[in-house]
This record gives C-alpha cells, sequence and structure tokens, in this order.
C-alpha cells in the first residue's frame, strides 16, 4: 500500500475568499441568507408554489434559490424574502483593516410577526 503525505490547509471561513474571488465577501453573504431561506422552507415543508402564495416572489425565485443559483438576486432582495417568509434579519459588522481577514456575521431569528 502507498502511503501518500496530504497537505492540510485550514480555510479562512469564506470558501470563496479562499477560491480568489474578488467579491468573497458578498458572496458569502448571499449564501448564507440563501441558506437561512432553505431552511426556513424546509421547516414548514413549503413548497416552491406555496412559498409563491405565502411571500409573492416568484416560485422560480424559490428554485433558483434552492439551486444556490444567486445571481440574480441582490442581498436586499435575498432578506426581503426572509423576512416575507417570517424571519427577522440582523446584521453583525466588522470591519478590519484590508491586511486582515474581513468578517461579515449573518444571524436569521424567527419571528411570529415580520419586520423588515
Amino acid at each position: 500500500m502507498k502511503t501518500e503525505a496530504i497537505e492540510i490547509v485550514r480555510g479562512s471561513g469564506n470558501v470563496f475568499h479562499d477560491f480568489g474571488y474578488a467579491d468573497a465577501d458578498l458572496l458569502q453573504f448571499k449564501a448564507l441568507l440563501a441558506a437561512e431561506i432553505v431552511k426556513r422552507l424546509d421547516r414548514e415543508n413549503l413548497t416552491v408554489r406555496a412559498a409563491h402564495t405565502r411571500t409573492g416572489f416568484a416560485a422560480a425565485d424559490f428554485s433558483r434559490i434552492r439551486r444556490a443559483d444567486l445571481g440574480r438576486f441582490t442581498v436586499d432582495r435575498l432578506m426581503a424574502v426572509l423576512s416575507r417568509l417570517g424571519s427577522r434579519v440582523e446584521i453583525k459588522l466588522r470591519v478590519k483593516p484590508i491586511r486582515q481577514a474581513a468578517g461579515i456575521a449573518v444571524t436569521a431569528h424567527s419571528l411570529a410577526t415580520s419586520r423588515f
């Protein structure tokens, strides 16, 4: 059996940054918002059509979000989807000099009534 050395590299916490995307923070933020939307849909067993009925956003939009096809979405649009699904989005932002890793933390909390 041949044994090869495996190099282990610690990631930054942002896969888009690790792969060199110029807009890594934005892509990470959108991915986190989309993941929260998918969690909400799954938790409530909502089909894309039921989500459309509840929110007014197109069923095709929910299909795109489920497939992580987020190119057509802005951050505020994804936040609006979460809001209409009954979640409140809190954004905690830390600004650091460029020589350090930039950080964005996003949490979504479910509420009985939504506020945006």
